[in-house]
């Protein structure tokens, strides 16, 4: 995947409006990685430097391409307005009428309430992944008796003796 992204990186270096980097996570950007949440490798993120989405589609050159071109540069926010819906206009000028010290304290507690969310939905898959197991192990368990038990009654009837003979005594027909 380097070689293409490179070639993006090269496509786009002359841009105005959209920038086409690569950060080396295991080196000197470590800490902006771990800030962003890159959390395996390789990651692309795309969008608002404070707000960055992760990158679901093709990794080929290609696709990359196509998507940076229809995807990347100038969107609504502060800046541009223009590209914003009503909705998005009214949030962005209700935050701006904030002093920056409230703005931090809202984005705070907005992460902090993001994180309880996020902690309270990893508990419930959690709970829900621990019946599956518990489940799965009584069906494992319940099968197997089952399966012992048919097992049993095949052998006090005979069943595989009594193939064998069948069998025996077609061939000698033959």
């Amino acid at each position: 995947m380097k070689p293409d992204w490179d070639k993006l990186m090269d496509s786009f270096k002359d841009s105005t409006t959209a920038l086409v980097g690569d950060v080396d996570c295991t080196a000197g950007g470590q800490s902006l990685c771990s800030k962003v949440g890159v959390e395996g490798y390789p990651t692309i993120k795309h969008g608002d430097p404070a707000d960055l989405k992760n990158y679901e589609g093709g990794r080929t050159l290609d696709d990359l391409k196509k998507f940076a071109e229809e995807n990347l540069g100038p969107t609504c926010g502060p800046d541009h307005l223009e590209l914003c819906n009503e909705e998005d206009k009214a949030l962005i000028e209700k935050f701006q009428k904030m002093d920056l010290a409230e703005l931090d304290t809202k984005v705070d507690e907005a992460d902090a309430t993001m994180k309880k969310i996020e902690e309270k939905s990893k508990k419930a898959v959690s709970k829900i992944e621990a019946k599956i197991e518990e489940v799965t192990a009584k069906v494992a368990a319940e099968t197997k008796k089952k399966e012992d038990a048919i097992a049993k009654e095949q052998k006090k009837q005979g069943l595989g003796m009594m193939k064998a003979v069948a069998a025996k005594k077609r061939k000698d027909e033959l």
